[in-house]
């Protein structure tokens, strides 16, 4: 469909101006020497008449000589007979002689004659078909007073002169042909190099559009359809990546609900059965249900902040406030889950306030996931240490641990949607991209730091109070 439409559209425009122009040219071109040949012509019997007229001025003069016989003599000698038939006509239309010699009929068609007889400048032209030949007859009247002679008519046959602009027309309208072809030819080769290609890339997008991404296009040139291509085969990639995330995403959301509805399920079971419950046991089960409640509270959370920043409903309630103190409470939060999992943690609070234009809450959700995520990537032995930085209009607060690290190529995607670098650790692979979101509306930048097997280093910049 697409490659009748563009070849359509080509031929209603391109070829037809083409076509068009070659048939104006033939037309103007056959007019041109058509002109031209008669014009010829016609200065050709001027030329003649003229020494015609010379030589029967000079016989009207000579008084040694008979008038009758010299202009008997001129006629039957006329030099250009083989191609022009001359008579002189009698002041009553009548051909008196001829130069083939062979008397013409008394109801000779003479309309030039008629014309000459008419005209202001002695001269009369017929162009037409006498005798079922084309012809051009001009007739000159005779500036000499004579009862004899009242002109003398020439007449040429046009049938050579005809075959020749036939000849010459033709040459034209061939070598018109010619381009038509040569254009038809150069320019299927030119549509066809388009039409071809998109028409693939159009194939191509309909795969893709049906989920299959691993179809790609062959750049063959490097113009702009070779751009195409680059640009479809990109597209491909990245959908087909973000497809890779999205399950891996979906895989890895459903485990991290199994497991602690698993572990709500297994002690809810125990703790049910069981008749003559051991305080200690029914203590431990419901720290976990607790614990693990929580956990799915905050993945739930989780997910509805992405889904409100995906559809742009994502809210802040701005306020002064000290981010230090809510740094400091996210800290807190996680001092007794870091002793517990053998690491170390160093931080410093700052004893001065730093003021920033905030949602307490949502700076506090970045901190809480920050730490989180230094925690979940850490081992035992490992540290974690924590930086407060002022410096001119901004606060600059950095976590850094000695974890597993992020590698090179992993590194410049971890903020986006769905991304877990290490699915070997839990967690739903979007909060780092909330906390990137929640920090790019205060104004501020999340950047990341990492080496594998060294640690990572997740720097926030936030502006202060005083330079907003």
């Amino acid at each position: 469909m697409a490659v009748n439409r563009i070849t359509k559209r080509w031929l209603l425009n391109s070829f037809g101006i083409i076509l068009f122009i070659l048939i104006a040219i033939v037309i103007v071109s056959s007019f041109a020497i058509r002109t031209y040949f008669y014009n010829s012509v016609q200065q050709e019997i001027n030329s003649r008449s003229n020494v015609i007229s010379t030589l029967l001025e000079n016989a009207s003069i000579d008084s040694s000589s008979d008038f009758s016989t010299e202009v008997r003599s001129i006629v039957e000698d006329f030099e250009y007979k083989n191609i022009m038939e001359l008579m002189a006509i009698s002041p009553e239309g009548k051909v008196i002689i001829t130069s083939s010699g062979f008397a013409p009929s008394d109801e000779l068609y003479m309309p030039d004659f008629n014309l000459a007889m008419e005209s202001s400048d002695s001269y009369g032209y017929y162009r037409g078909v006498i005798n079922s030949e084309n012809v051009l007859a001009v007739t000159v009247l005779s500036s000499i007073a004579s009862d004899e002679i009242a002109a003398m008519r020439y007449v040429v046959s046009l049938e050579l002169v005809d075959a020749q602009i036939v000849i010459y027309i033709a040459v034209i309208t061939l070598i018109c042909v010619g381009i038509l072809l040569f254009v038809i030819t150069t320019s299927s080769y030119f549509i066809n190099s388009i039409v071809r290609p998109v028409g693939k890339v159009g194939e191509t997008a309909r795969k893709i559009a049906q989920g299959d991404f691993n179809v790609r296009l062959k750049k063959q040139n490097d113009d702009e359809i070779g751009d195409l291509c680059v640009a479809i085969n990109d597209m491909a990639e990245e959908l087909s990546q973000s497809e890779k995330m999205k399950n891996d995403f979906i895989s890895s959301v459903s485990h991290e609900l199994r497991t602690p509805l698993t572990a709500i399920k297994g002690w809810a079971e125990t703790l049910s059965t069981d008749m003559a419950p051991d305080p200690g046991l029914t203590q431990k089960g419901m720290h976990v249900i607790i614990s693990e409640t929580e956990r799915l509270s905050q993945m739930v959370e989780e997910l509805l902040d992405f889904s409100r920043i995906q559809s742009g409903r994502f809210k802040m309630v701005m306020a002064k406030l000290d981010i230090i103190a809510e740094l400091s409470d996210a800290v807190l939060m996680f001092t007794e889950r870091i002793k517990r999992e053998n690491m170390s943690l160093l931080y410093d609070e700052p004893d001065y306030i730093v003021m920033v234009e905030g949602d307490r809450n949502r700076l506090r959700q970045v901190f809480v996931n920050i730490i989180d995520n230094a925690i979940k990537y850490s081992n035992a032995g490992d540290s974690i240490t924590i930086t407060v930085r002022r410096a001119p209009g901004k606060v600059v607060i950095a976590v850094a641990d000695t974890g597993c690290g992020i590698s090179e190529q992993d590194l410049p995607k971890v903020k986006s949607k769905f991304y877990k670098a290490n699915s070997t650790r839990r967690g739903s692979g979007i909060g780092l991209a909330v906390a990137d979101e929640i920090i790019a509306q205060h104004g501020g930048t999340l950047e990341l730091d990492s080496e594998e097997s060294v640690g990572t280093t997740v720097t926030i910049t936030i502006p202060t109070v005083d330079s907003l």
